[in-house]
């Protein structure tokens, strides 16, 4: 197997919604904002490559949307889903398969482009996984998360015939399991890779980036803040005494770290580049 960052570019989003409950004083100190309290955030994907299979996990923002939508988040950075996809010598038709983490815009929006007046999907030529839960869950959208939920990015993977779901407990393939997390939205996935003799964890929206290691560092997104904090306290755990690696999606400067213990807790150990292990 091999496995390959792609980057989307950069948005922003509230410093103060990336950190809940934690003072401005504390988190800027690692996420700094801009005069207008925006705090830069990664779109950063991960591409598997096993045999003939190509696997994209998460799609990032994609461009469909308006100007006043992209307005708000302040896209920006030269990185693009097809120039990262074509430095390493692919291109979207050659992804044979998409996990989808969850589908809040951020993650899921480029799995559906806008071809004149219709809304197809993107990788023409993929399976598109989710899980049964938490599609209900996004199509049924609670009044917290339906701005998150767009149903131009979502149901049009339906439509296509292009979905498929994967049941708890069930794995992607021999070296991908899938692994959940409740607390940030219902039924989110977090692929762990077997690679080059490491487990790696993609961590998608339980922890954002290494200034959220702190396990009270908990997102205002979170549906279940509380048990977010749990989760990441069994996690962590496992993690450290595992020695897993973690891919993050939405960091602005690590794609990896590892975390150790410390007198303060579990604290972050070191980071690096993914094509460094």
């Amino acid at each position: 197997m091999n496995l390959y960052t792609i980057d989307t570019g950069f948005f922003k989003l509230d410093g103060g919604a990336m950190f809940g409950v934690v003072p401005k004083s504390l988190w800027s100190r690692t996420n700094p904002p801009d005069a207008n309290n925006l705090c830069t955030w990664a779109t950063r994907l991960l591409l598997m490559e096993d045999g003939n299979q190509l696997t994209l996990i998460d799609t990032g923002l994609g461009d469909k949307q308006d100007a006043k939508f992209f307005g708000h988040y302040d896209l920006h950075g030269d990185a693009t889903l097809d120039s990262s996809l074509a430095k390493h010598g692919f291109h979207r038709d050659d992804i044979t398969d998409v996990i989808l983490t969850h589908l809040h815009f951020d993650h899921c929006g480029g799995a559906i482009k806008r071809h004149a007046d219709q809304l197809i999907p993107a990788f023409k030529n993929a399976k598109f996984w989710s899980n049964e839960k938490h599609w209900n869950w996004a199509t049924n959208p609670n009044p917290r998360e339906k701005a998150s939920f767009l149903k131009e990015n979502i149901l049009p993977i339906q439509e296509s015939g292009q979905l498929n779901f994967l049941t708890e407990g069930q794995s992607f393939n021999n070296e991908v399991a899938i692994r959940y997390a409740n607390g940030h939205t219902e039924a989110m996935m977090l692929p762990q890779i077997q690679y080059k003799g490491n487990t790696i964890l993609y961590m998608a929206d339980l922890l954002p980036s290494v200034g959220h290691i702190p396990i009270p560092y908990v997102m205002s997104y979170d549906v279940r803040p509380l048990l977010t904090m749990d989760e990441r306290q069994d996690y962590w755990q496992e993690i450290v005494d595992n020695e897993y690696i973690l891919y993050l999606e939405h960091d602005p400067l690590h794609e990896c770290c590892t975390l150790q213990r410390t007198e303060k807790g579990i604290r972050l150990k070191e980071t690096f580049k993914l094509s460094d292990i």
